[in-house]
């Protein structure tokens, strides 16, 4: 189990990219990043094949698991289910504006019900010893009023939560797709600012629009912690960058060491019949920026050499770019 450097620097939990694969290889790249699984709904594990989705290797602690949901006894047994498997934190999903979700009634619809929320939250408290925390938008639609989002943190607060992850930016629930809530709603830093300042003794982590770890160190300022989102899925190399910018000491493993693991890890993967496509995903955009980095997303994404399910595909990558870059 990693140490726990409570949520100074977190990877968010994005829905077909942070699965287990994903996290054991943010884990290597950031051995005391706080990471979040994909979020999950209470009828997943209500229905569904729990195990597969909440398992978890004991390399990715400290991992959070984030809920959808909007009823607080489904989400209260969740939560206790995520306590049982061993999760760090349970976060509830306040934030995603999906047609899908909004449907389901949760997510970022719930930011209009914060009685609701604070009896969910007061719901999973009492069920589990962990944190219990939310990721929610500064507000909904194109209404920008500070006051929406101060009412609905301060109702929260008083229900018992102490951290929150703020996207700082409103979620639109008509009109915008998932990407497009992610780039065209305005960042509003300042709000998100004022909320830490008004709620002085909470946790605020700041989402949204954090891209470089200069920025990232440059927020943390300001707030307890930064959560990077498509940064870490677009450019991986951001996390080590950023460990090392937080805590210059720290010990991280070298490139070709992180590739012998994540064959290691694939090996064990596809003996239990995991396709080796969905263990090197996260590892495409590893490279960017370095010589070589074209032909390494090549040979990962190449569908005839990953159909062999052999993880040496891995190494092999690994040797071209290193012969490249000579």
């Amino acid at each position: 189990m990693q140490a726990d450097a409570g949520w100074r620097l977190c990877v968010a939990p994005m829905i077909d990219v942070t699965d287990r694969h994903c996290r054991y290889f943010h884990r290597l790249l950031a051995p005391r990043a706080r990471l979040y699984t994909e979020m999950i709904t209470t009828g997943a594990l209500l229905h569904g094949d729990v195990a597969r989705h909440l398992d978890f290797h004991e390399a990715e602690q400290p991992v959070a698991l984030q809920l959808g949901g909007s009823d607080p006894e489904a989400l209260a047994y969740s939560a206790r289910l995520g306590q049982q498997w061993g999760y760090d934190e349970i976060n509830l999903n306040c934030g995603c504006p999906s047609d899908r979700v909004q449907r389901g009634a949760f997510g970022a619809c719930l930011m209009a019900e914060p009685a609701l929320v604070a009896d969910c939250v007061k719901a999973m408290q009492d069920a589990v010893s962990v944190p219990v925390t939310v990721k929610h938008r500064l507000g909904l639609d194109y209404d920008e009023s500070y006051d929406f989002v101060r009412d609905f943190v301060g109702t929260l607060y008083q229900a018992g939560c102490r951290v929150f992850v703020v996207h700082a930016r409103n979620a639109v629930l008509k009109g915008l797709s998932p990407k497009d809530n992610r780039e065209i709603p305005p960042l509003r830093y300042d709000a998100a600012r004022r909320l830490k300042a008004d709620f002085p003794d909470c946790t605020v982590v700041l989402n949204g629009g954090i891209a470089q770890a200069d920025d990232a160190r440059r927020q943390l300022e300001d707030f307890d912690g930064v959560m990077l989102g498509r940064a870490a899925w677009h450019n991986p190399g951001v996390l080590s960058e950023l460990s090392r910018l937080l805590e210059p000491g720290i010990e991280l493993p070298e490139p070709g060491q992180i590739v012998h693991a994540m064959t290691e890890y694939a090996h064990g993967q596809v003996e239990r019949g995991v396709p080796l496509r969905m263990v090197v995903k996260p590892m495409l955009g590893w490279m960017n920026g370095r010589p070589g980095s074209r032909h390494w997303r090549r040979t990962l994404s190449d569908a005839t050499l990953l159909n062999t399910n052999d993880p040496q595909v891995l190494e092999k990558a690994w040797s071209d770019l290193v012969l490249r870059a000579e």
